[in-house]
């Protein structure tokens, strides 16, 4: 018997660890264990994962909780080393690019157990990213690293890691979307929020880059202004971007027809995803799931560490500057409006975008990425 633990921190670590948990299932001669770190914890959310997600419980929980990278990476190092002591698994799985991902990657490294890393290879070639630190050090430790997408290949070759150490396995990040799709189509949200598919814009802020700063987080909120005469905004905020309107005294910029709700689960968040006219964000993982939903993204960022998304997808990376990222969103719901006075639906196979090309889903994303995963580590093992 094989132990193997994987190991989550934030939230969307789980929604890539489940595919995993499933896959590993076909093998009797596996024991897969999950650990929580609890870098991200609620009971609210963890309720959602668990129940409505049909998540495991994990089998670790370390508690950690919030505070400084530092404070995070020690009681995170802490907490994982007794856990390795009383195991002595046979393989570490870390996943993403949070701090419990390369904490776990050094603590495991320091016992010698091999380490597998999913998501493997994804830049930004932006070291004032803490996430970018965190995915080179982790690439940088790990025996078995499986990638998601062609960029993610050509950026270990050029940092020297051996071909062998490398895999293309696809998203586990798709292999969830697509199994919980039949849940996500059951969700409420939009009666709740009474809107119609098509007819809303979805917007999530929350990278310290766009929120942390007066100045730039009121043009943000004034775009959005502009943007809501045109079309409803629905903008879920992210506790990050909530403590600082209030404390940069913003809240009344925010007009009527922007709908503000708290942080929702995967199952009404992904509804909206999928229904949107349009998504802007500057999350990471938004710019896949839009991709494969075939819904036109504009990203608030200069740079992207999912490379394909904008190369093959439906993303469009609109840097910082306001009137850039105006006239990105004035040109998609333009274009979309000219697609309906022509009889097209709003989602088809290709989604056409000003001065791009018609978008595609990347190879392999097509929900088997766990089922590659798992197949590979056991051969390995």
């Amino acid at each position: 018997m094989k132990k193997i633990i994987s190991v989550v921190g934030a939230r969307p670590n789980f929604m890539k660890v489940a595919p995993l948990f499933r896959a590993f299932q076909q093998y009797r001669d596996i024991q897969h264990l999950i650990c929580h770190t609890g870098q991200h914890y609620d009971d609210r959310m963890s309720r959602i994962f668990f129940e409505e997600l049909e998540l495991p419980r994990p089998d670790f929980y370390l508690g950690v909780g919030s505070g400084t990278h530092a404070e995070q990476l020690a009681g995170i190092m802490l907490g994982f080393e007794k856990i390795l002591q009383s195991e002595h698994p046979d393989l570490v799985i870390v996943v993403g690019d949070v701090n419990s991902t390369v904490a776990c990657s050094l603590i495991a490294s320091r016992f010698l157990i091999p380490i597998a890393h999913v998501e493997a290879g994804l830049r930004s070639f932006d070291r004032t990213m803490p996430e970018e630190i965190n995915r080179l050090l982790t690439d940088a430790l790990a025996d078995y690293l499986f990638v998601s997408e062609p960029s993610g290949i050509r950026n270990l070759q050029k940092e020297g890691i051996p071909q062998e150490k490398i895999f293309f396995v696809g998203n586990v990040m798709i292999d969830s979307l697509l199994y919980y799709l039949p849940k996500i189509a059951q969700s409420e949200i939009l009666q709740t929020l009474h809107c119609q598919p098509g007819e809303y814009i979805l917007v999530t802020l929350h990278r310290p880059s766009n929120v942390d700063h007066r100045e730039e987080l009121k043009e943000l909120i004034g775009l959005l202004r502009e943007i809501a005469s045109l079309k409803k905004i629905i903008f879920p905020v992210h506790p990050r971007t909530r403590k600082k309107i209030h404390e940069f005294s913003l809240e009344d910029m925010l007009p009527a027809n922007v709908i503000i709700t708290e942080p929702l689960g995967y199952l009404d968040f992904m509804q909206l995803v999928q229904h949107a006219a349009l998504v802007i964000t500057d999350s990471g993982g938004i710019q896949e799931e839009t991709t494969f939903l075939q819904i036109p993204c504009i990203t608030v960022r200069n740079n992207t560490e999912r490379p394909v998304t904008v190369e093959t997808g439906t993303n469009r990376l609109a840097g910082t500057d306001p009137a850039q990222i105006k006239q990105m969103v004035f040109e998609t719901l333009s274009n979309l409006s000219a697609g309906r006075q022509e009889g097209q639906p709003i989602r088809q196979e290709s989604v056409k975008t000003p001065g791009s090309k018609d978008s595609r889903i990347p190879e392999l994303w097509d929900g088997h990425a766990a089922e590659r995963i798992a197949k590979i580590i056991y051969e390995k093992l």
